[in-house]
């Protein structure tokens, strides 16, 4: 099988990399040779490549940010999208793109399903949800792996701002009054994976997503707050003499405004997934602990820039 991955450089297509070698041939771009913000580079780099299945892992994600720059956001995660799901089913490939949690508005007090209604409160997760509808109008065969609180060792995230912000601060103030379920992106490229691969042994990949494709939620099992998963990761940390011990205290939403409104419950249930193609993620706990073990080589010098995008002060 033939693959095109954009997104090379991102916290989950670094990991894509690597899991979708098994499948065949990975061409795999980055912003340099596919930015998402110009049709041009997404109309050539498929009808260049001539793949059998496009892997989408690259995105709009600065979540504030995207209140002040509304059709930077549209562009990359909606109209980009729209357009690989246009080119993708012209050339009789699959697609396979990932969303968010952020398409809900927390109401539900209890983790969502793929049929719950969705409102996104924010302008990141209206855009990613006008991506979602347009490669379900499109036709294409797809999977829509929507996913949440995605950390990693490299890029910028919460568990790397967490990091720096220890070395920084005698104390972190970090809400807990939002519950989700934070995701590694090596378990998700991973699961990514072994989906795939059980579409290869039912049919080609085009037929077994056309038939059994839509949106899935993709997601590690438990659920945490920005608070709890704060304190793990300080102690985890901590433990491979990564950071200080450090106190976490909670703090409630409105002590740490943001530019975007997040929702307040996003857990999302991952049942959905087992059943169709039998495919489950570890505890949060547990991946969490697996991202740590591979942190051996990581300086204290080289865990990532603060960020203002995340939940914590």
């Amino acid at each position: 099988m033939r693959i095109l991955l954009l997104g090379k450089d991102g916290q989950i297509g670094w990991e894509l990399q690597r899991t979708l070698q098994p499948l065949g041939e990975v061409i795999a771009l980055g912003r340099d040779a596919c930015d998402l913000a110009r049709p041009a580079d997404v109309r050539n780099a498929v009808r260049t490549a001539a793949p059998d299945l496009v892997v989408n892992a690259a995105a709009y994600t600065a979540v504030d940010k995207a209140e002040s720059e509304p059709e930077l956001a549209f562009a990359i995660n909606a109209d980009a999208v729209a357009l690989l799901a246009e080119e993708s089913r012209r050339i009789g490939a699959a697609l396979v793109h990932y969303s968010t949690d952020y398409v809900f508005d927390g109401n539900k007090p209890v983790p969502y399903v793929e049929t719950d209604p969705v409102n996104p409160l924010s302008v990141y997760g209206r855009s990613k949800l006008a991506g979602e509808q347009a490669i379900a109008a499109s036709g294409v065969p797809h999977l829509v792996l929507r996913t949440s609180w995605v950390y990693a060792l490299r890029g910028r995230n919460f568990l790397l701002t967490i990091l720096r912000l220890a070395q920084e601060k005698p104390e972190l103030r970090v809400v807990n009054d939002q519950h989700g379920v934070p995701n590694w992106a090596a378990s998700l490229a991973d699961a990514t994976a072994k989906i795939l691969l059980r579409a290869v042994d039912r049919a080609h990949v085009v037929t077994a997503l056309g038939e059994d494709g839509g949106i899935f939620h993709l997601t590690c099992r438990g659920v945490s707050t920005w608070h709890a998963f704060a304190d793990a990761i300080i102690k985890a940390m901590h433990g491979v003499g990564k950071v200080p011990l450090v106190p976490v205290l909670p703090i409630r939403t409105e002590e740490f405004p943001t530019l975007a409104k997040r929702p307040a419950n996003s857990v999302l249930d991952g049942g959905s997934l087992a059943r169709v193609w039998t495919v489950t993620l570890p505890d949060w706990t547990s991946a969490l602990a697996a991202c740590v073990a591979s942190a051996g080589s990581i300086a204290k010098t080289d865990l990532g820039p603060s960020s203002t995008r995340t939940r914590a002060s």
